[in-house]
């Protein structure tokens, strides 16, 4: 019998050595084992690219592979979404989606081909800015209460910008008028670019913009800001109030962003995912370049991720309503 015993534990250590030998690939390999895709559902050398790539590089050097970024613009961010929805749940292919395709887009397209919720995984959310409330300094206010003002003495005299429909410029200035009840022309543009040198031009007179894209004609005084929508005092512009320490409690406006997987991909993944991310956000030396474009970082659990998700959802569905924006 003890013979016996050990020819058969002579044959399984043989059998285990030989499939060992003949396929060492199908041994697991710890993630991440190859480069990692990270699409972008905006165009490349906006501040949404450059903070995606500043924290790629970071996050690559922590888990010890490269992050490949994409970008895929176009409907509302749906191109971008689609694409990592589609592909396969292991871990290698990240959506750098946010405020647009887990906020906005889901409530101002009739259908969209992704599911927010049940087609992504959220690691961690990743970053966050504030938009800030402008006007050309031909425009006489300097303050939030004198701009209701003057546009309450104007009504529909006032043209103000925004990079399209649905973005959160135009969305932000739609919460403005339903709040102040002031009544303002909305000029749609291309992009950022555009509607930003609209601004300078003075062919609009107001707007809501990205505070990273702005700060540089901030600082020249090409433009005059009256406030940020966050929920603090941007450091890189400490002297410009909030829009609650300006007379309206309670408006706040972030755009913000976090890395998204396919839906099933696995827990172990995520969790690996999570912890390379967050370590990233934590260094020093990447909060530090991120301040210089005035991004917050903002790391969070998956669940915290995926609650913060479903919130943005809600609130920019009951803005798109009463704002009365049609759906495309």
């Amino acid at each position: 019998m003890r013979g016996r015993t050990k020819h058969i534990y002579g044959w399984l250590l043989g059998w285990l050595l030989t499939a060992a030998f003949a396929a060492p690939g199908a041994l697991a390999q710890p993630f991440p084992a190859k480069p990692i895709r990270l699409m972008i559902t905006l165009p490349p050398g906006g501040p949404t690219d450059a903070t995606a790539r500043t924290l790629g590089q970071k996050i690559g050097e922590v888990l010890g592979q490269t992050i490949l970024v994409e970008n895929k613009p176009g409907a509302g961010g749906q191109i971008a979404a689609d694409a990592v929805a589609r592909s396969p749940a292991d871990g290698y292919s990240l959506l750098f989606g946010g405020v647009g395709t887990h906020g906005i887009t889901p409530s101002l397209y009739r259908k969209i081909n992704y599911d927010p919720l049940k087609d992504f995984a959220c690691a961690s959310l990743a970053s966050s800015t504030a938009n800030v409330l402008l006007v050309h300094p031909s425009l006489p206010v300097k303050s939030v209460a004198e701009l209701i003002a003057y546009a309450k003495a104007n009504p529909g005299k006032l043209d103000y910008g925004s990079s399209g429909i649905g973005n959160t410029p135009h969305l932000t200035m739609e919460m403005f008028r339903a709040r102040t009840g002031t009544e303002l022309n909305h000029i749609p543009y291309k992009g950022g670019a555009q509607y930003s040198l609209a601004l300078l031009t003075g062919e609009v007179k107001v707007m809501f913009n990205n505070l990273p894209g702005e700060i540089g004609n901030i600082r020249a005084g090409k433009v005059r800001p009256l406030a940020v929508t966050s929920a603090k005092r941007a450091p890189q512009v400490s002297e410009v109030p909030t829009m609650a320490e300006a007379g309206l409690p309670d408006f706040e406006v972030t755009v913000w962003f976090g890395f998204f997987a396919p839906a099933a991909t696995p827990k172990a993944v995520i969790g690996r995912l999570n912890e390379g991310i967050v370590q990233a956000l934590r260094s020093s030396d990447l909060r530090e370049r991120l301040a210089q474009q005035a991004v917050d970082p903002i790391p969070s659990t998956p669940e915290e991720c995926t609650a913060h998700a479903k919130s943005e959802m809600a609130r920019w569905a009951k803005v798109v309503e009463d704002a009365k924006v049609p759906k495309e």
